[in-house]
């Protein structure tokens, strides 16, 4: 059993960010863009791509990093995103 947690943002249809926390990202991706299961804010905000995610050792960790996430700016948050972006394709 998969004991990490995943928390992530996800840049919404109408450009607005959204974060949460999952065990399986792809399947929560896919509740947020097609199933009944999605979030409030992003069933009326589709399609949502994920632009950021980081794990956590336990649900608590988790939980406290996306209440940290939610706390940023939007522009803090666009930095984020850019810089683990950046990140990514200077790893390939």
């Amino acid at each position: 059993m998969n004991s990490l947690y995943v928390v992530y943002m996800l840049e919404c249809g109408d450009g607005t960010y959204y974060i949460g926390v999952t065990r399986d990202l792809n399947r929560r991706l896919s509740e947020h863009n097609e199933g009944k299961k999605g979030a409030k804010y992003t069933k009326v905000r589709r399609p949502v791509r994920v632009v950021y995610s980081e794990l956590a050792i336990d649900r608590s960790a988790a939980l406290k990093r996306e209440y940290a996430l939610r706390q940023l700016t939007r522009v803090q948050k666009s930095a984020l995103v850019q810089k683990y972006s950046l990140k990514l394709v200077g790893d390939h």
